[in-house]
């Protein structure tokens, strides 16, 4: 019998040798999967054992289909009362097109309609759908005009083990944990490495996935159902007599296994789920779980043993701003292998290959796979028994050359900053901003944190380079400012485009409370891009809250409402705070009830600002303060804001609603703004910009544009 055994992208090879090991010989490789030709009792034993497969098919029919009647014509060809009771149940998996079908699921609906039509012709009965749990499973794949019909004798992938219901935020698989696995040599490796470790295991796939090969234990042993379950054809006594072997196997493997296994997750709830998912498979007994960093991980903290296997698979950095961070956490797995595993196998996979290059560590091998549509790479790295790094405790260690040298400017800033903060009572202020131009970083003190902010650097400087450069001014800040490396949240400034900067990056709900000018203001370094006080913008605020003294003020593109907590503070009558977000007026709320303010006089309003100003029509406020982003194309807003091209739109909007007398602060941070004063002829307008930048920002003379616009007598 012929059949097609589906896999991930790059395990065709390990596939193929191990059908070999399954007893079947005749086979041939192609694209995500392996032809294979044997007995029915091949087939089962394959969906039993098989710890790389996805899919096992048995095909039916291959006909040259075109159109959708053909279609129709070659599935009627297969006897279908052979495969299914007239009152059973089948599911329909269709890929593939052609002129006359270029839709899966109109071909789906043909295929069912062509099966439904022959057993209600011969008996009167038809099958229903279900997409869950069928009595067969039928898949078609239609390619270059040939259609191939084809029984799913797997019925549901068989990467799924069932042992695992739940999983963590970027779940491996388990068929692609397996070749991993494989290609680091496990589980003959086991003999003179008797200890598995992955010291970022999350949901413990590789941890489980190694312990079951050790043990022997068949991948597909758990499993309540597949495709052939109810299949008319199915030989249940073929089958049995498989699985009692399995049992057996199962049974005489643990009882023999001599190795033992190591998981570590930051993450208490991941744990949570990796020790349950362990006890379903049946291996829970043999794998220490553990919560902690592995940073600080030791190994004295391991189970016993010489010598051993570390496979982990670390993120790689999808989110923004994330993969200079995971620069860091790459470099102390390097270190750690060097420090604590010498005579060990390590091996680590992962979708940036580029993160790995400032572990240290030689790579003896890699692997291409796919996970999913990422391409991907595992490096083996046997850890020398001489590979070792002196520890030494980081904010104390010796500077670089180039350290130093950004150590002594940093200081020299601080020097020159210190009479200026100590007489304003600053407590949030920026430090550094990329004055050696190879140290690309802005350098923000709020209170005792420090927020470091790295340009995102040209593709033409070398990638590894910059790290080192960044690890540099990591070293440097905590000794230079006295605080301690937690104190240090580390952001890479990339250029941004639409609502991005105003994403999430995670979910820490990091809040502290700082002071500007006696206003108290939640800042936020963890959770988002910005954190929440534009520093650069100090200067307006506390021009907002000098003039604010009984007036009705309006904040447009309010933020975190840092401008409505400075007019409330200087005795405005009333606030106004626009946005359209939910998360940021909630914020702002949150800072105007810091300070004691709340009630019918400071409205907080969820609203597009450009269609909110178009809605109004009555001249009601004395100050407004319009502070627009550079470009935003939000799906909550009704156009796209180009702050260059809508300038005078917003400008002339927001003076619509000014009393006499009244006056609009004007603030953009585009850096090639230009103001159309032509357009704006009608108002008197005064440049502030110098004004409003404070000294931390005065070598930066373009970080943002500031207007005062009065309607003239």
């Amino acid at each position: 019998m012929n059949f097609f055994l589906t896999c991930p992208k790059g395990v065709e090879l390990l596939l193929e040798e191990e059908l070999r090991g399954l007893g079947i010989t005749e086979s041939r490789q192609t694209v995500a999967g392996v032809y294979f030709q044997g007995e029915m009792e091949d087939a089962y034993r394959v969906c039993l054992w098989s710890r790389l497969a996805n899919r096992l098919l048995m095909p039916l029919l291959e006909a040259e289909v075109e159109t959708a009647d053909q279609l129709y014509a070659a599935v009627q060809q297969i006897e279908w009362l052979e495969h299914l009771r007239s009152e059973g149940t089948l599911a329909i998996d269709f890929n593939g097109r052609t002129d006359g079908i270029n839709n899966t699921r109109f071909g789906a609906q043909k295929t069912k309609d062509a099966i439904v039509d022959q057993i209600r012709a011969g008996t009167g009965r038809r099958p229903a759908v279900e997409r869950q749990t069928p009595d067969i499973r039928v898949n078609v794949h239609l390619n270059r005009g040939k259609a191939t019909i084809s029984l799913d004798l797997s019925g549901d992938s068989l990467h799924r083990r069932a042992y695992r219901l739940r999983a963590g935020e970027a779940p491996l698989k388990e068929n692609l944990a397996a070749a991993l696995l494989i290609r680091c040599g496990w589980p003959a490796v086991a003999e003179q490495r008797p200890l598995f470790v992955d010291p970022m295991c999350g949901s413990g796939t590789l941890l489980i996935e190694a312990a079951m090969m050790a043990a022997d234990i068949a991948p597909g042993l758990q499993r309540r159902y597949f495709g052939f379950s109810r299949w008319l054809q199915h030989r249940k006594s073929i089958w049995n007599e498989l699985c009692e072997e399995a049992k057996q196997r199962r049974d005489e493997g643990l009882a023999k296994l001599n190795c033992r296994f190591a998981g570590r997750d930051m993450d208490s709830r991941v744990l949570r789920t990796a020790r349950d998912n362990a006890t379903r498979a049946g291996v829970n007994a043999f794998i220490q779980f553990d919560q902690g960093r592995v940073e600080d991980l030791k190994r004295s903290d391991l189970p016993e043993a010489d010598t051993g296997l570390m496979l982990t698979n670390p993120p790689y950095g999808e989110r923004l701003g994330e993969e200079s961070q995971l620069m860091f956490l790459y470099r102390h797995l390097g270190d750690l292998l060097k420090q604590q595993f010498p005579g060990w196998l390590a091996a680590v996979f992962t979708g940036n290959p580029d993160l790995c290059k400032v572990m240290g560590l030689r790579a003896d091998k890699q692997y291409k796979f796919f996970n999913g549509p990422i391409e991907s790479r595992l490096f083996l790295y046997p850890i020398s028994e001489t590979a070792t790094v002196t520890e030494v405790d980081e904010e104390q260690a010796p500077l670089s050359e180039g350290a130093q040298m950004f150590a002594n400017r940093l200081r020299k800033n601080l020097k020159q900053l210190g009479k200026w903060v100590k007489r304003e009572e600053i407590q949030c202020y920026r430090v550094y901003d990329a004055d050696i131009p190879e140290y690309a970083v802005a350098v923000d003190i709020y209170g005792d944190q420090v927020c470091v902010q790295e340009y995102q650097a040209p593709r033409s400087v070398d990638q590894v380079k910059a790290f080192s450069r960044l690890n540099d001014v990591m070293s440097a800040l905590p000794q230079v400012l006295d605080i301690p490396v937690a104190s240090i949240t580390l952001k890479q400034r990339k250029r941004q485009e639409g609502k991005s900067q105003y994403e999430k990056q995670s979910a820490t709900k990091h809040f502290f409370e700082v002071n500007e000018h006696g206003c108290r203001l939640l800042v936020n370094l963890k959770d988002y891009l910005d954190t929440g006080l534009f520093l650069d913008h100090r200067a307006a605020r506390r021009r907002i809250q000098q003039e604010a003294k009984g007036k009705d003020v309006l904040n447009l593109f309010c933020y975190t409402g840092s401008a409505s907590v400075h007019a409330a503070v200087g005795g405005a009558r009333s606030t106004t705070s626009v946005d359209m977000s939910s998360t940021y007026l909630g914020w702002a709320e949150r800072n105007m009830e810091l300070n004691g303010y709340k009630g019918k006089a400071h409205r907080f309003i969820r609203s597009d600002c450009f269609k909110w100003l178009h809605s109004q029509f009555k001249p009601e406020y004395d100050l407004i303060f319009l502070d627009p982003p550079t470009f935003s194309n939000s799906k909550k807003m009704s156009n796209v804001l180009d702050v260059q091209r809508d300038h005078v739109e917003l400008v002339e909007a927001a003076m619509g609603l000014l009393r006499p007398g009244g006056k609009l602060i004007f603030s953009n941070n585009y850096r090639r703004f230009k103001l159309d004063y032509d357009a704006l002829a009608a108002y008197e307008i005064r440049d502030i910009t110098k004004q409003t930048l404070d000294p931390d920002f005065k070598r930066n003379q373009r970080i943002h544009y500031c207007f005062e616009v009065m309607i003239k007598d």
